[in-house]
């Protein structure tokens, strides 16, 4: 990680952009580096608090917490885990990493479990906390606003994210005391507030050398946050570990930005992280982990812009994306990246332009979706590329999908001769199966076995259909020959039925020609009604036979 000496931009002053400051601590030796960049030495302590004793239960921090630290020592920190941490644990643990902490230059806490606000303060919850706990909340639970006050005093940075904005575990009408003789003030209902130890510096003397504090929160003050599906990492993890452990060189604001969209999207707009920083500098990261290879790190890259570039789109129009994809069924990633592909200079400014725009790209959407299933094909290559590309249209990596649609089409063609020379193969196969039954079919009508032969002629019509025109009437036409043979030798009437079967094989002369085929079908169905009408009362059949004669 390095420290660049220079103002920081308007968008620095945004708030989500500063939740990652100091993540990222070795500095590649090639890297190009902006004048007065320094090395920093970096600790992190992660907690993990799944299994509470008297509250709700949290089925992911302990994956949360040991995958943040196997990233941050990736990462080159000097990272402890620790997990389902009681009061004195929890505490101890602190203290300690207090004392570790002293000579660093960056200090990170990443904490994934309960946690609660009151009377402005935030507090971590330990995993032997319960209802009695709040009566003396700085004692049996643990202020966050201490603990960034202690760290700021020997660290330059300091940086606590705090995946903690759950629901409250405690019942809703609980008061909390900070100490048994203190007011009693209610929990927040919904998640966490700003917090009271990181205020802006302001032209105050930087004490220790301090650069400032950053505290980031896994959603919005006052709103809770989401743990995740059992078993998984919660969406706010899940996009540190997604962005932060493949990013080189890269402000760490920009990495802010698309963790924050990430877990937007994720979350289908529930959830958005918020960060209250007071940073004097900006940051750059270093050396970081292989990026993903292959399909997935094509599409990552891509998304990785797409989350920019919805940083960057004013409410009112992630407003309309947001019901666009609601009212239409289509993902919300796959319709901002329909944006993308268009260029954010090209977006309509006009709400009604806009609206015609997404309509059309959702219904197109809609349909490729819906298409998705019936395509099959046997080709491992072409069957990877088109899921890779589906995949990539659900993460709104819009050109990635077209890459691979690309490399797909490719694939085809690559093999177009092949399957001609296989479907000419297979064509000369099925004329000459098609060529053994008719010939059965012309020895059974030899010793007067009509029935027979009909389903002989039907065989060879339904092989020779695709591949020859003139086979497909000859063969249908001496189906309802034999079939008419049949009928008329023994009074099958329903036989007969079935060789008015003529009418169709009138559609398969081309164009509706008059030629000798046609004159040939017309007079044989004559034949065929008058076989049935010379059987009937009624004279409807006659009469149709009479034109065709």
């Amino acid at each position: 990680m390095t420290f660049v000496e220079t103002s920081k931009p308007r968008l620095f002053r945004r708030a989500w952009l500063a939740l990652l400051v100091a993540m990222l601590v070795c500095v590649a030796a090639s890297m190009l580096r902006p004048v007065e960049a320094k090395d920093l030495k970096g600790v992190a302590l992660i907690v993990g608090q799944s299994r509470y004793e008297h509250l709700a239960a949290l089925p992911n921090p302990a994956n949360d917490a040991r995958d943040m630290a196997k990233m941050l020592t990736d990462l080159g920190f000097d990272a402890r885990n620790v997990t389902d941490r009681d009061a004195s644990k929890l505490k101890r643990d602190l203290e300690r990493f207090v004392e570790d902490a002293e000579g660093a230059d960056v200090a990170l806490v990443y904490y994934s479990g309960h946690g609660i606000e009151a009377g402005g303060e935030n507090y971590l919850v330990p995993v032997d906390a319960d209802v009695a706990s709040l009566k003396d909340a700085n004692q049996a639970l643990v202020p966050i606003s201490d603990v960034v006050d202690e760290l700021r005093k020997t660290v330059p940075v300091t940086i606590m994210l705090l995946d903690a904005c759950r629901t409250n575990p405690f019942p809703a009408d609980a008061m909390v005391r900070r100490a048994p003789t203190a007011s009693a003030e209610p929990i927040g209902a919904g998640g966490l507030e700003p917090v009271r130890g990181a205020k802006a510096l302001g032209n105050a003397p930087a004490a220790n050398a301090s650069l400032g504090t950053v505290i980031g929160f896994a959603a919005e003050p006052g709103r809770p946050a989401l743990d995740g599906a059992a078993g998984e990492n919660s969406p706010y993890a899940a996009a540190l570990l997604r962005h932060l452990a493949a990013m080189k060189g890269t402000e760490f604001g920009s990495v802010m930005r698309m963790v924050t969209e990430e877990v937007y999207l994720d979350t289908k707009t529930k959830q958005r992280p918020w960060v209250n920083e007071s940073l004097r500098r900006l940051l750059y990261f270093g050396v970081a982990p292989p990026e993903p290879t292959g399909d997935d790190g094509l599409i990552t890259g891509e998304r990785r812009q797409l989350l920019l570039t919805i940083s960057d789109l004013p409410d009112p129009k992630r407003a309309q994306v947001e019901l666009a994809s609601l009212q239409e069924g289509v993902p919300l990633d796959a319709l901002y990246g329909v944006l993308k592909a268009l260029g954010t200079e090209k977006i309509p400014e006009d709400p009604t332009d806009l609206r015609k725009v997404l309509d059309a790209q959702a219904e197109r959407l809609k349909k490729m979706m819906s298409e998705r299933a019936a395509l099959r094909t046997d080709d491992p290559d072409i069957k990877r590329l088109v899921a890779s590309a589906d995949k990539a249209i659900g993460q709104g990596a819009m050109a990635t999908a077209r890459k691979f649609l690309d490399d797909a089409v490719g694939r085809v063609e690559e093999t177009n001769d092949t399957v001609d020379q296989a479907e000419e193969l297979i064509k000369r196969k099925r004329i000459a199966d098609a060529a053994i039954y008719a010939k059965r079919a012309d020895a059974s009508a030899l010793v007067f076995d009509y029935r027979s032969a009909a389903s002989d002629y039907a065989k060879a019509f339904s092989l020779a259909e695709k591949w020859h025109d003139k086979l497909r009437w000859n063969y249908k036409n001496q189906e309802a020959e034999a079939l008419n043979s049949y009928g008329y030798a023994t009074g099958d009437l329903d036989a007969l039925q079935h060789a008015i079967a003529y009418r169709a094989i009138l559609n398969f002369i081309p164009n509706g020609e008059q030629n000798r085929d046609w004159a040939i079908t017309r007079d044989n169905m004559a034949v065929v009604l008058q076989n049935i009408g010379e059987r009937e009362t009624e004279t409807a059949h006659l009469e149709e036979a009479a034109p065709n004669v």
